[in-house]
């Protein structure tokens, strides 16, 4: 199965033990992480013919850079080795699992089939984790890996990071989410993977902030100052002015908790304001001392702009803050007499001494903001024998977003020296293949260790590679070239610990040894069992509530309901709501319109708010208005409201009506109401309603501009943008429901 590839001894002794065991691999960039995938994958497919393999990654290109790599490496034929990105159609890629061996996906759209049961893990003999150190908190990695492990036949689950994480804690949750029952740890120093390590030359640039930059950080940091000031003296806060960013997160979790609980008094509202104002100063302090003026400059524009039109007291009187207007005033004229920050400089001397030394250089410069990267183009542009381009994520943000397919044409034309230098955000800073890249540049030091490695590891793959920061000197660049530094080593200290005292891995391996038999009978219970099904609205799928579903045994189908989120049976639907969207949903005035459309639809409707904080204390509503809607919606429509604590309450409650709702012979049931309507007219608007992105308010328009339902059906594709709230889009696609010809299933 493997050509081409001849594995080194310490990838051989590696992947022995992954043969074995849920193995965590930490192994520094570019000494060949998947190359033991590939290894392991052969291996398991050799013992297991009739199996699949799983690899996955956090983004598409590193996912198309793996299939690449099995391409290359293996005799398996293309047509079995197939990638799943979010353009393909969930039905598409259920035939495709059907077809295939070896598949590539981000985790995020594999969540979702697994979660709606297209897919089935049941025969996959191998789960590579790529980046395996995202594997926390409500990351897809954490539910695909429990799912895989609990349902798969044959579980092996490789994981792969070239850090891992600093905190004792998160690794230990890395390696609980992950089954993991040993590590395979390799530094630069250890004998068997020194030889292949490449020299890197690592150098500090510290820069001075000038004078005219010192002034404006003077000015923000008495902004700043003066807000925490204010914070303390309302009895909030009694730390230093100069609290960090970790501190202020702190204090307002405090201060929320503290209103969640009911507390509504003056100060502690007041000092909520206060430290929104210092968070958004802060951010401020930072882009002066790390970043530049340009940025800085689009900021507090945007900040003013925002202040225009938004009732955040937070904002409306950070603008009238003398210091923070002096700031402004100063950067302006900054601005028009182009004085910045020294980086810029600093930066292109550095750019055009690497393009003299060596022509074909290729550099990679990262930049920790958007604007800024946009701003380091606008430079290099200036220069000659430079072309640069700029790479960043998909979000869009002033037309600086890329797709998938432009970040892919970047990535490619970079490798095939269409151009020399790639800036770049955090999105090319896990696992990119960008051979033979000579310089690594840092506009900035990054405090995380994580970041730090995997950014310092773009250079270096294959011959020797170096790396400059640009540190702007008694600024917080200082503290976090320190931090990284501190929590790099610890790093390698507290994983060399957990290695010596194996702790976790035996509470792994018991956790895989005991509940297997007890899973068997489990599941061989669940079989005799009746397996009950909840439909889920499609706008809930990114819901922690399904995982929380799917892990106790419940059939989820996804679809689209016409009022409400979760439906039990033919007549019973429930809205869901946390505290604080309750209390919003009541200002907005969307509450009325849902209760009073799932009254119409369904005998049997409820209503479940979850959160442990007061109904009373979320935004400035009058706790009448609260009282007055909970008994509109008890009293005058008959609708219950059930609360509940948090997600697993409320998954728990969700199972035990629809064990009560759904009879001992059948699990089917109309996602649409079953409920008689009591007119002509409730009935059109029901049957109108229940075409995709329809809903009961739009079906009412549609009635009223056309009369009749045979009218609407007739309707041309211009007719219907007649209609609010249709466009040429939505009005495209009711023609094409009721115009396609249906397929019939084969038999």
């Amino acid at each position: 199965m493997l050509k081409n590839f001849n594995p080194r001894l310490y990838q051989e002794t590696i992947f022995s033990t992954c043969t074995l065991k849920n193995t965590l691999v930490v192994l520094p960039t570019g000494l060949g992480k998947t190359m033991i995938a590939l290894m392991l994958a052969a291996q398991r497919l050799k013992q297991y013919p009739q199996s699949k393999i799983l690899f996955l990654a956090p983004t598409k290109p590193l996912v198309e850079q793996h299939l690449q790599t099995f391409i290359k490496q293996t005799n398996i034929s293309e047509k079995e080795l197939i990638m799943f990105t979010g353009t393909v159609n969930p039905k598409k890629r259920e035939e495709l699992w059907n077809v295939g061996k070896i598949f590539f996906s981000t985790p995020q759209g594999l969540e979702n089939d697994v979660i709606n049961g297209r897919i089935k893990l049941d025969d996959v003999s191998l789960l590579v984790v790529d980046e395996a150190h995202r594997t926390v908190g409500d990351y897809a990695y954490v539910f695909l890996a429990k799912q895989y492990q609990e349902k798969a036949k044959r579980p092996r689950i490789l994981a792969l990071t070239a850090s891992p994480g600093t905190d004792k804690q998160k690794i230990h949750e890395v390696m609980n989410n992950l089954f993991i029952e040993e590590i395979e740890l390799r530094t630069e120093t250890d004998s068997d993977v020194k030889d292949y390590i490449q020299e890197m030359e690592i150098d500090w640039i510290p820069l001075e902030l000038p004078e005219e930059l010192k002034k404006v950080q003077e000015y923000l940091t008495n902004c700043f100052r003066s807000k925490i000031q204010a914070v303390k003296l309302l009895g909030f806060y009694n730390g230093s002015l100069d609290a960090s960013r970790t501190e202020l997160l702190r204090i307002q979790g405090a201060l929320h908790g503290s209103l969640g609980k009911g507390e509504k008094s003056i100060e502690l509202m007041k000092s909520l304001s206060l430290l929104a104002e210092a968070m958004k100063v802060q951010h401020a302090i930072e882009l002066v001392e790390t970043q530049g003026i340009t940025p800085l400059h689009e900021y507090m524009n945007k900040i003013y702009e925002d202040s225009k039109t938004s009732k955040t007291k937070a904002v409306q009187n950070l603008v009238r803050d003398v210091n923070f207007k002096i700031a402004r005033i100063a950067i302006n004229k900054l601005l028009e007499q182009e004085i910045d920050h020294p980086k810029l400089d600093e930066l292109k001397k550095i750019i055009k001494n690497q393009i003299i030394k060596n022509s074909n250089s290729k550099i990679i410069i990262f930049s920790q903001f958007r604007d800024t990267a946009v701003k380091i183009h606008e430079e290099l542009e200036t220069l000659s024998n430079i072309s640069s381009k700029v790479f960043v994520g998909q979000a869009k943000k002033k037309n600086s977003g890329l797709t998938q397919k432009e970040q892919k044409k970047i990535i490619e034309d970079f490798k095939n020296e269409k151009f020399n230098c790639l800036i770049a955000t955090s999105v090319a800073e896990e696992g990119l293949d960008i051979p033979s890249v000579d310089l690594v540049l840092f506009y900035e030091p990054v405090p995380s260790g994580i970041r730090t490695i995997q950014r310092r590891g773009r250079t270096g793959r294959q011959s020797k590679g170096k790396v400059m920061i640009l540190m702007t000197k008694n600024t917080r660049d200082e503290v976090y070239k320190w931090s990284a530094h501190h929590k790099e080593r610890k790093m390698k200290r507290v994983l060399q610990e957990i290695i010596k005292s194996p702790t976790v891995m035996r509470e792994t391996q018991k956790k895989l040894s005991l509940p297997k038999a007890s899973n068997n009978s489990l599941n061989n219970y669940l079989q005799k069992e009746k397996q009950f099904k909840i439909i889920v609205d499609h706008r809930e799928k990114s819901s922690r509530m399904l995982k929380q579903l799917i892990d106790k045994n419940i059939l989820i189908e996804q679809k689209q309901l016409i009022v409400g989120d979760y439906l039990l049976s033919n007549r019973c639907a429930v809205e869901y709501k946390k505290v604080l969207d309750f209390v919003n949903s009541i200002i907005d005035g969307r509450l009325l319109s849902q209760i009073k459309s799932l009254k119409q639809n369904y005998e049997k409707p409820l209503l479940i708010i979850e959160g442990k904080e007061s109904l009373f204390s979320q935004r400035s509503i009058h706790p009448n208005a609260v009282r007055g809607m909970i008994a509109t919606i008890t009293v005058a429509y008959g609708i219950p409201i059930i609360m509940t604590t948090d997600e697993n309450d409320t998954a728990e409650q969700l199972i035990a009506i629809a064990k009560r709702e759904q009879d001992e012979t059948t699990t089917q049931f109309n996602p649409h109401s079953s409920k008689k309507s009591a007119t002509i007219k409730e009935q059109q608007e029901y049957l109108i309603s229940s075409m995709p992105k329809i809903g009961v308010e739009l079906a009412k328009r549609l009635l009223e501009q056309f009369g009749t339902i045979k009218k609407i059906i007739n309707a041309s594709a211009k007719d219907l943008e007649t209609v609010e709230s249709i466009g040429t889009k939505k009005a495209e696609e009711i023609q094409k429901l009721l115009t396609t010809t249906y397929e019939k299933e084969n038999k």
